[in-house]
């Protein structure tokens, strides 16, 4: 009889490949530490389902990516934010877009009118986008983009700036949220009516596919359901409910499953239960596998690997002792990397006031540093693993997840796809995320749930730190600018351009991203091209649940 071959052998045959830190790893007293420790016949990172961790070696290979979210006034200013937190050593761009972008209305529509620049940058037209990446090789840095109902429009402004600086779309590395769901659930940040929104994610899945291999098409986002008040559990199933509506997408628009899954990455919040939110993660990874394998029939391994972006909750900051934060944003960090995070965004203590200084965002990035390279809790894959308290919380939260995936299966008549749309048209997401965010204030009032600086601990500490202002100078030079660009373009191109996206709208099985790319050369605006859209797919207007 041959050798017997235990899940640790597999195990250390997968690492032995993907390990390239060469360096033994120990405390600071000198103790040895192992690589991972559990059982040689229970489950080890990078193995199905993966509740471990995604890869065999973790950290020990590659520490997560640390990509700090910045975007504020003018395009040049946030540039300059972009380039100081490369120099602190970040490794990644997440750029953050102020609200008329957000919602598709240029900085000279009446609607944006003192939201310039204030809760993001301001981007109008590709020479903003221009200026936005100036100076930075985009094929050398991968780019987070967080914007939803316009996001196939940025994302052609990028692939085009970046092929003017001379890289090929194919080496473009970075992630569109693009993730539209969760706008009706909780974020409320959408433009058109759910079905044809859906179309427009399909088609830039079924173009990064084709044309962009290094590029995540979309970020299943939790951190705004989260935000807007629902609890953890709700926060994976609502999640992972729509990640797998996105797969029945992709596979209704023509995409094999094991073509376009790998390139699904989600955004996780990083709250202040310590142990649950680590249990959140865990669960994700092993309910992902599971579901993908089962049901979608996906085989390769990367299709099955849930891999996420978490960023501390905003939600958990206190305008009352904002330096308090801090240690908010620590401990949440911990959680994400203990629970296996890919890439992390630490939030500045000042953010519960305004746009962090660039003091406060050196101190998040710096928070990250000290997590990474001096508490050591990166030298061991999963080191909670086997805990009795964590691998329990783990079970609930799947269990739990599994009744909602069965409620949204049966509204959908076996369709998880269709159970989602029913279930934003009635209004149940809404519903059980408002519902959540009341019971949690009712304890926060009554003190059932105590938050340092609020219901206490509230003696001293309330002085106001120096806050970021976006002051009125910032909507009139970027006014001054949409002029200037409106005036020196080509009007009977950009005309011709919105005609094109208009038609190829109207064809159900045409590519949408196509018309993107030809209207931003054209310096056609987000606006223009958002009112081309809305002119064949109308305007969503949300029901209030009562």
């Amino acid at each position: 009889m041959g050798a017997v071959t235990t899940s640790r052998d597999r195990w250390r045959a997968a690492f032995e490949r993907s390990n390239r830190r060469e360096a033994d790893f120990d405390t600071m007293s000198g103790l040895p530490l192992a690589p991972v420790y559990g059982p040689d016949d229970g489950e080890f990172p990078g193995e199905w389902p993966y509740t471990r961790g995604p890869y065999a070696s973790m950290y020990r290979s590659k520490l997560w990516t640390m990509r700090m979210f910045a975007g504020f006034g003018t395009a040049p200013d946030t540039n300059r934010r972009f380039r100081e937190l490369l120099a602190a050593g970040g490794d990644g761009l997440s750029t953050a877009f102020d609200l008329p972008t957000l919602m598709g209305r240029d900085s000279d529509d009446p609607q944006s009118l003192g939201e310039v620049g204030k809760c993001g940058v301001a981007i109008d037209t590709l020479a903003d986008m221009e200026d936005l990446y100036r100076d930075i090789d985009l094929s050398k840095v991968t780019t987070s983009m967080t914007i939803n109902s316009p996001a196939a429009i940025l994302l052609a402004m990028y692939v085009t700036v970046g092929e003017r600086g001379g890289a090929f779309r194919r080496d473009l590395g970075g992630t569109l949220q693009n993730d539209i769901l969760k706008e009706y659930q909780a974020q409320k940040e959408f433009i058109f009516p759910p079905r044809p929104s859906m179309r427009i994610v399909a088609d830039t899945m079924r173009f990064c596919t084709a044309e962009m291999p290094r590029w995540h098409p979309i970020s299943v986002s939790g951190y705004h359901i989260r935000e807007a008040g629902s609890t953890a559990a709700q926060e994976l199933a609502f999640t992972l409910a729509n990640g797998f509506a996105y797969v029945e997408a992709g596979t209704a628009a023509g995409l094999a499953v094991d073509d376009f899954a790998p390139r699904l990455s989600f955004f996780f919040n990083a709250h202040i239960d310590f142990f649950e939110e680590i249990a959140k993660y865990r669960a994700a990874r092993h309910i992902w596998a599971r579901w993908m394998r089962d049901r979608y029939g996906a085989r390769a391994e990367r299709s099955l690997q849930l891999r996420f972006h978490a960023q501390t909750a905003g939600v958990s900051l206190t305008a009352q002792q904002p330096e308090v934060n801090v240690v908010r944003t620590a401990i949440e960090a911990l959680a994400g990397v203990l629970g296996g995070t890919q890439s992390l965004h630490t939030n500045s203590m000042d953010e519960v006031l305004a746009l962090p200084t660039e003091n406060a965002a050196r101190l998040a990035l710096r928070t990250q540093q000290v997590v990474a390279y001096e508490t050591r809790v990166a030298n061991v894959a999963d080191p909670l693993g086997g805990s009795w308290f964590v691998e329990e919380l783990t079970d609930e939260m799947e269990r739990q997840a599994e009744v909602v995936f069965a409620h949204l299966d049966r509204l959908g008549d076996g369709s998880l796809l269709e159970g989602v749309f029913r279930a934003i048209e009635s209004g149940w997401f809404q519903s059980e995320i408002a519902e959540s965010a009341y019971e949690l204030e009712r304890k926060v009032n009554d003190g059932r749930h105590l938050v340092v600086g609020v219901n206490v601990a509230t003696q001293g500490g309330d002085e106001v730190p120096e806050i970021l202002r976006i002051g009125p100078e910032v909507e009139e030079t970027q006014l001054k600018r949409l002029a200037r660009v409106k005036a020196d373009r080509d009007d009977a191109a950009v005309d011709l351009a919105l005609a094109r996206v208009r038609s190829v709208a109207a064809e159900p099985d045409l590519n949408l991203v196509p018309s993107f790319l030809e209207a931003v050369s054209t310096q056609a605006t987000v606006g223009e091209i958002v009112g081309a859209l809305a002119d064949v797919f109308g305007r969503h207007r949300e029901h209030p649940v009562i």
